[in-house]
């Protein structure tokens, strides 16, 4: 195994990995798997209560990377304000373009999920699988808005809300 570019992610980093959000590094360790010495991110999923371990030279090609920054953190509230762009296709397959862009770990596609699948209290129900999907979306966005403004979740998470509800009002 070649060492090229030493990673830049450390120990107490918040760093987002696409399929499971915000998370942070524990410690990087050296475990032998199958015979070969790997070096490993520990990874701590604290609200999941999970943990994983990613190849140090794996990291950035799986997609994980550093928390946004604030003007990327306040390009997707501008996302969040625009109007829901619901595209006329079968739910299967629409349903399946956000758990796409959900898991990109991409925090701009994330938006526009939450954009897309937000109800207001007048609009119609949503069905589970919506709910589901735009639970899911939320909690993503909301981690890593705490996460970038420094770890209020509830902050956060109200912050989103008046965005949202702001938008439904205009």
């Amino acid at each position: 195994m070649t060492k090229t570019k030493k990673s830049e992610f450390r120990p107490n980093d918040y760093v987002v990995y696409p399929a499971h959000g915000v998370g942070q590094i524990v410690s990087i360790e050296s475990q032998e798997i199958a015979g070969i010495q790997l070096e490993l991110f520990v990874i701590s999923f604290e609200k999941d209560k999970m943990t994983l371990r990613v190849p140090t030279n794996k990291a950035t090609e799986i997609g994980m990377r550093s928390l946004s920054t604030p003007d990327v953190v306040s390009q997707a509230m501008k996302t969040l304000k625009g109007k829901a762009k619901v595209k006329r296709a079968m739910w299967s397959r629409r349903a399946q373009e956000y758990e796409q862009k959900i898991n990109s770990g991409d925090l701009i596609a994330i938006a526009e999920v939450v954009r897309d699948l937000h109800r207001s209290d007048d609009q119609r129900e949503q069905s589970y699988s919506e709910r589901q999907l735009y639970e899911a979306a939320l909690e993503r966005l909301t981690r890593e808005v705490a996460a970038v403004a420094g770890g209020d979740e509830v902050a956060a998470a109200k912050q989103v809300d008046e965005v949202l509800v702001s938008r439904a009002a205009a």
